[in-house]
């Protein structure tokens, strides 16, 4: 029988985990001032949980892997309550060295993914330009993912807004400053930053990233089809091409509380894009943007229950739009107080506390 749920949050966890109770019969209510308005909205979107790998970061990468094999039931949800559009792309991913530098360490990751057990096909310099003639010549090294694929936030968080609408989830928009207040059996604290204000011992800090939004020339569309990321003088670089003409390129990391797009971000991220892609210099310039990650100390997320009546589910940092697969199954899981999917002992809310 269900019961009644608050979710506080409606970036891409709340969103995603709100739909996917609703769907199992309970009645939700998101509670959010400005849905979609932190780092879903700055978010590139890729579900890549091979080209994402961080070295020493191994608790992550079966997280990964489990939210990007969720992924396809996640658009299926979605699509069963809405037909808006979603973005997702399973075209791929490539990625490519600019010097001989870069690609000594594109092929020191590679070797650390194969280690791992993921899939990586290396290619020729040649193999990728047929891949994607719009690649630099003097690119110096590639490799192809084909399991890492992409969704557009902006528009699948718009769609999800619409599913949850149709299957009866109740939006209020009003902050949530305690938790205690909320008239409901069980509460989900998915709210990305603003969870700090909510339970006191969850250490969240804010890493801002620069992202920049160009859109395609209709003489040069499509300019990409895969999901492009490249490493110019050590520097990573993504470009994440798009149905509807633009291209999204990202996206420095700082944690200087700045919460604005910096110069030097911009002109770093448009020099690189450039150095892979010569004829980004042709695209019109959209949007400069930053927006604030919720990180945790090690960079795993806080999925879990802390009462009997909260679960939490925040902390996402850059892995966000991959781990809304995760988020929303297992976060559903734990709310029904079944055993969830995947173990989630790493990502213990009260392990920093």
């Amino acid at each position: 029988m269900g019961v009644i749920i608050s979710v506080v949050g409606a970036g891409i966890i709340g969103l995603t985990t709100a739909l996917t109770l609703a769907d199992r019969g309970h009645a939700v209510t998101v509670h959010d001032p400005d849905p979609v308005s932190g780092a879903t909205y700055f978010a590139g979107g890729m579900l890549a949980p091979t080209a994402e790998v961080v070295y020493k970061q191994d608790p992550l990468f079966p997280l990964m892997k489990a939210s990007a094999s969720y992924y396809p039931d996640l658009i299926a949800l979605t699509s069963k309550y809405s037909d808006k559009p979603t973005g997702y792309r399973t075209d791929g991913t490539l990625v490519v060295a600019r010097d001989v530098a870069d690609k000594t360490h594109l092929a020191e990751l590679r070797e650390y993914q194969e280690q791992h057990g993921m899939e990586v096909e290396t290619l020729t310099t040649r193999q990728a330009r047929k891949y994607e003639s719009a690649l630099s010549p003097a690119i110096a090294g590639a490799v192809r993912i084909a399991g890492d694929h992409q969704v557009q936030p902006r528009l699948f968080t718009q769609a999800l807004i619409d599913a949850c609408h149709n299957a009866g989830v109740t939006f209020t928009h009003e902050k949530i400053d305690d938790i205690d207040r909320l008239e409901a059996d069980q509460v989900v604290v998915a709210n990305g930053l603003g969870a700090r204000d909510l339970v006191s011992y969850l250490d969240l800090r804010p890493v801002y990233g620069d992202v920049l939004q160009l859109r395609v020339p209709e003489h040069q569309y499509p300019l990409l089809d895969h999901v492009v990321r490249g490493f110019v003088e050590d520097r990573p670089v993504y470009l994440i091409p798009r149905e509807d003409r633009t291209l999204t390129i990202g996206a420095t990391t700082r944690e200087d509380g700045r919460a604005e797009a910096q110069a030097q971000g911009v002109f770093q991220l448009l020099r690189d894009a450039i150095e892979i892609a010569p004829a980004i210099e042709e695209c019109d310039f959209l949007e400069a943007a930053a927006g604030a990650r919720p990180g945790t100390p090690d960079d795993l997320p806080y999925l879990g229950r802390i009462d009997e009546r909260t679960v939490v589910s925040t902390g996402y940092f850059r892995h966000g739009i991959l781990l809304a697969g995760l988020g929303a199954r297992c976060g559903a899981e734990v709310v029904e107080k079944q055993a969830p999917s995947i173990d989630l002992s790493a990502c213990d809310p009260r392990r920093h506390e």
